[in-house]
C-alpha cells in the first residue's frame, strides 16, 4: 500500500537504500509513494535529513542521517580491515587504517573536498604516498573503513564531482559512534521490522556480508529476550518482532504486482539467497555479473520475472513456469511507473 510518506521515511523504512546508482536509489524511494517526487532522494540529501556514505556490505547507501551512527557502529565493530585477506588486498595495514582515520578527521574538520582534493593532501604526508593508486580509486576500498568509523561521508555534489566531509561537520546532530552493543537493538528491530522473518546469519549477511564474529551476533539476538519471537519459515527457525507477530499470523497473503527498480531493497534487504521470495535456479537473472542487481517483477510477494524500460516499453522478462500477472494489476502499475517517470504513457510487453 502506498502513502504520503517522504523520502526520510521510506529511507528509514527501508534501513538504507543503496546508492551507487543513483537513478535507481531515486526510484526506490518514488516507487513507494502515491504521488512520487523523482528528486525526493536528493532534497533529503540537501535537506540534511539524508546522508549518503559506504555503508551496509561496503556499499555506497543513503541513510537516515539520525540512525546512520547506529549502523555504522555495527558494521565498524566487524573490523575488516585487520583481516589478513583485506590487508592483502587493498596494501594498508590496522595501523595504516588508523593512520588515515587520524589525518582524514583532521584534513575534513569544517571542510568538504573531491576525491583528488582529500587525496592530495593525504598523500603530501609521506606516510600514505605509496597508498595513492588505491585512495584514488572509484571503489574506494580505503575509504570505507574510514567512513565506517565516522570519519567521513559523502558531502554536497559539485557537479559532477563527489565531495567528501565528516558526518560531524555535515551533521547537527551527530554525537559520534555509540558502542555496538547498545546499537544493536535498534539495528537488529528496523531490519526484522522491514525484513523480517529472518536469523541472526541473514541479518549479518545483508549488514557486513557475514563478517560478525557469531558469538557476538548471538548475542545480540539473545539479549533482545521477549522483544523478539522464534518462528518458522518452511521447517526454518527465524525471527520476528513480537510486536508484530499477531498482524503477521493474521494476515492474508499478498496479491500485488510490483514493479521494483534495480539494486531495490527488497531484493537486496534479505539477499538473492532467500529462496522463499527467489527461486534458486532464478537468482542468476537477478544477481549479475559485477555486481548488478536487476529490476524486478514481484507478484504476491515473490520475485517471478525481471525488466527492462526501452524507450516508452517496460519489457517484462518471465521466468520459465511463471505465470502472468493479472493484467489490470500489471497496468495499474505500469501507470504508476509511468508517472515516477515524467513520462505520460508506458506501454507493456512480455519477452
Amino acid at each position: 500500500m502506498r502513502g504520503g510518506a517522504g523520502a526520510e521515511e521510506v529511507v528509514g523504512r527501508l534501513c538504507g537504500v543503496q546508492a551507487q546508482v543513483a537513478s535507481a536509489a531515486e526510484l526506490a524511494v518514488a516507487i513507494r509513494q502515491a504521488e512520487p517526487r523523482t528528486d525526493a532522494l536528493r532534497r533529503g540529501l540537501e535537506d540534511r535529513v539524508l546522508v549518503k556514505t559506504w555503508a551496509m556490505r561496503g556499499t555506497l547507501h543513503a541513510v537516515r542521517s539520525s540512525e546512520v551512527a547506529s549502523y555504522l557502529s555495527l558494521i565498524a565493530s566487524a573490523r575488516t580491515w585487520t583481516k589478513p585477506v583485506w590487508q592483502r588486498s587493498f596494501g594498508a595495514t590496522p595501523k595504516d587504517v588508523a593512520a588515515l582515520v587520524e589525518a582524514v578527521s583532521t584534513i575534513l574538520d569544517g571542510a568538504v573536498l573531491t576525491r583528488d582534493e582529500l587525496v592530495t593532501a593525504l598523500v603530501a604526508d609521506g606516510r600514505f604516498s605509496g597508498m595513492e593508486e588505491q585512495l584514488r580509486s572509484g571503489w574506494g576500498a580505503l575509504l570505507k573503513p574510514l567512513a565506517w568509523q565516522g570519519a567521513l561521508c559523502y558531502g554536497p555534489s559539485q557537479g559532477t564531482k563527489v565531495t567528501f566531509t565528516r558526518p560531524a561537520s555535515l551533521l547537527p546532530d551527530w554525537k559520534g559512534l555509540p558502542d555496538p552493543d547498545e546499537a544493536a537493538p535498534t539495528v537488529i528491530a528496523s531490519y526484522l521490522g522491514a525484513y523480517g522473518p529472518a536469523t541472526p546469519e541473514l541479518f549479518d549477511a545483508w549488514l557486513s556480508r557475514n563478517s560478525l564474529r557469531k558469538t557476538v551476533l548471538r548475542a545480540w539476538f539473545a539479549d533482545m529476550g521477549d522483544d523478539l519471537t522464534e518462528v518458522r519459515v518452511e521447517g526454518h527457525s527465524a525471527y520476528i518482532l513480537s510486536e508484530h507477530a499477531d498482524d503477521l499470523a493474521g494476515c492474508a497473503p499478498s496479491t500485488s504486482v510490483r514493479l521494483l527498480g534495480a539494486f531495490d531493497q527488497y531484493v537486496l534487504g534479505p539477499g538473492t539467497k532467500a529462496t522463499e521470495m527467489l527461486p534458486a535456479e532464478h537468482r542468476g537473472k537477478v544477481s549479475r555479473a559485477a555486481g548488478w542487481i536487476s529490476p524486478v517483477l514481484v507478484d504476491g510477494g515473490r520475485i517471478t520475472g525481471v525488466w527492462d524500460l526501452t524507450d516508452d516499453e517496460v519489457v517484462v522478462s518471465l521466468f520459465p513456469g511463471a505465470e502472468k500477472p493479472s493484467g489490470k494489476a500489471l497496468e495499474s502499475e505500469v501507470e504508476h511507473l509511468a508517472r515516477v517517470n515524467g513520462t505520460n504513457d508506458l506501454k507493456v510487453r512480455f519477452a
